[in-house]
């Protein structure tokens, strides 16, 4: 949702084919979801965007968990906050090394 991807990159990043890709996105510009733009600089490809009513929907899904999330932070102590802040930098950690190697 940060910024525009072509289908190709969308299928790279989803790990699926390009022909897969290209039906999810079919699907989600139906709902007005996403649309298709053209490149900036090749005038053969085109980018997927994500539209206000995409990420207002997103959001609508999203929203039940960071309210659940907010209020389980809020339950928790200083000294247990400080133990889940310490596990998630290294799970932050341990994925990045992935990546990397």
């Amino acid at each position: 949702m940060r910024e525009p991807l072509g289908p190709g990159e969308l299928a790279r990043i989803l790990d699926v084919t390009t022909a897969a890709s290209t039906g999810l996105v079919d699907r989600l510009a139906q709902r007005g979801h996403v649309q298709r733009q053209p490149h900036g600089q090749d005038r053969r490809r085109t980018q997927i965007e994500v539209t206000e009513s995409g990420r207002e929907d997103v959001l609508a899904h999203l929203l039940p968990m960071f309210v659940a999330l907010d209020r389980m932070d809020g339950s928790f102590t200083a000294d247990e906050r400080a133990v889940v802040e310490r596990y998630l930098r290294g799970a932050i950690a341990a994925f990045e090394d992935l990546e990397a190697g």
